[in-house]
């Protein structure tokens, strides 16, 4: 296999040939550029918001000339002797702080009454590379709320465009019945004539949303996430395409949530079906296999820990954290 060398911000990493950028700079773990759209699970994500933008001021050993324009390095393969600017050029901080601010132009701020409060990526996003004030003047876009299935919220007036929950829906299942209407400024996600999406995977386009467009319906308003605990769980699942590896989000000893486990960038490993995720929210449905790990820069992750284990751990049937050895001994904990 041919291996290409790539230098992101001073650091230089060999690559399989075919990888993109972002890819790379993913492999090598600093100054990862953002990535509102790109899902390396789904084919032909990416593209779309701009926020992974970065300067190439060497195109490659054979040709040293630099790309005259930032370009989206979650679409750009890497070449040999390439040479990246991503944190350390100001050039690429300031344009991708327009990008963010675009981005925002008509989201609205309701991230205290939002149930992606706390996990939301433009959240993050408008704090790590945001501008404090907005230029816009104009009122924002708004839509009703859309009822698309008896699980799912559509907000569409929160929605960035990043095409996820299409192309989930167009490469999980067989009836994807939504999709991006319109063009321009009147572009929106929705189902043709407020068809409902009943589908047995439906549930993922909840997971693959960076933004608080596609909610959770049997968990909207119940809590906040950073109140909660994350556990790794799993069970025999019998639908097909569906891995049976959740997260349980409990509430006390109730279960709140349930969700696919997600990445250190916030991707699906496994997609689960609906019957896991809305139908299974019992812990005697689960074999609990211990606390998730949680990002210790994440405010899910105050007071959270996760404890490395040798083998799963089955809880006690009365109360499930109360002598868990993860919320009691602090010489174990690892974040």
């Amino acid at each position: 296999m041919d291996l290409l060398k790539v230098t992101i911000d001073g650091i230089e990493i060999e690559v399989p040939a075919g990888t993109t950028i972002l890819e790379a700079a993913r492999k090598i773990g600093k100054n990862v550029p953002p990535a509102m759209c790109y899902y390396s699970k789904l084919e032909g994500s990416g593209g779309k918001c701009r926020t992974c933008i970065v300067k190439v001021s060497q195109g490659s050993t054979k040709d040293p000339r630099p790309m005259p324009k930032p370009v989206a390095s979650c679409r750009t393969q890497v070449m040999d002797g390439m040479v990246v600017l991503n944190e350390t050029s100001p050039e690429i901080m300031e344009a991708r702080a327009s990008v963010v601010e675009f981005l925002l132009i008509n989201h609205p701020l309701d991230c205290p009454i939002c149930d992606q409060a706390g996990e939301c990526h433009l959240q993050d996003l408008g704090y790590a590379h945001g501008k404090q004030k907005t230029r816009y003047e104009f009122k924002r876009r708004t839509f009703d709320k859309i009822d698309i299935g008896p699980y799912v919220q559509l907000h569409m007036t929160r929605c960035i465009l990043c095409y996820r929950c299409v192309f989930t829906c167009d490469q999980i299942t067989n009836d994807r019945v939504h999709g991006v209407l319109n063009r321009g400024d009147s572009a929106e996600i929705s189902t043709y004539i407020e068809k409902s999406i009943e589908n047995d995977f439906s549930g993922n386009v909840i997971d693959v949303c960076p933004v608080g467009a596609l909610t959770d319906k049997t968990f909207r308003f119940k809590n906040r996430v950073w109140f909660t605990k994350p556990v790794n769980a799993h069970r025999n699942c019998t639908t097909d395409k569906c891995s049976g590896k959740v997260q349980l989000w409990y509430k006390g000893n109730e279960v709140i949530r349930v969700t696919a486990r997600k990445d250190q960038w916030g991707e699906v490993e496994e997609f689960i079906c609906n019957t896991c995720r809305f139908e299974k929210k019992e812990t005697t449905d689960w074999v609990i296999e211990g606390p998730a790990k949680v990002d210790n820069k994440s405010v899910i992750g105050q007071n959270h820990y996760e404890l490395s284990y040798d083998k799963p751990v089955v809880p006690p049937k009365i109360s499930l954290f109360a002598d868990h050895p993860s919320f009691k001994d602090d010489s174990k904990f690892i974040n």
